[in-house]
Order: C-alpha cells, then sequence, then structure tokens
C-alpha cells in the first residue's frame, strides 16, 4: 500500500507539473485568476474536483 500511495504522489506531481512546463504564461494567469475568486468559489473548485476524483475511483477501481 505504501508504493502505492508513492506512485499515486509521484503521478500527481508529474500531472501538476505538465502546464508550468509547457505554458507558464497561461499558468500564472489562471493562478492570478484563482488567487482573486473568493473562498467560496475556490471551496467548490476544491470540491467539485474531489468529488470527480472519487467517481473515477469507484470506476475503475
Amino acid at each position: 500500500m505504501g508504493s502505492s500511495l508513492l506512485i499515486a504522489f509521484a503521478l500527481m506531481l508529474i500531472i501538476e507539473g505538465i502546464l508550468p512546463f509547457i505554458a507558464p504564461a497561461a499558468w500564472r494567469e489562471t493562478f492570478l485568476r484563482l488567487a482573486s475568486m473568493g473562498d467560496g468559489q475556490i471551496r467548490f473548485i476544491g470540491l467539485t474536483s474531489m468529488l470527480v476524483g472519487v467517481i473515477l475511483l469507484f470506476i475503475f477501481l
């Protein structure tokens, strides 16, 4: 289980790094827009992201 968690973490870091590597200007603009959003909007984005992840886990496991 520990190695699976480390593999998942490594894949997350790879996926998270793709956009800043390929298009740093677009990543910066997106980050600035995100920073100007309210807490409720950011929480909604986080909740939606977690729910999509849970649904994908149930589908593929």
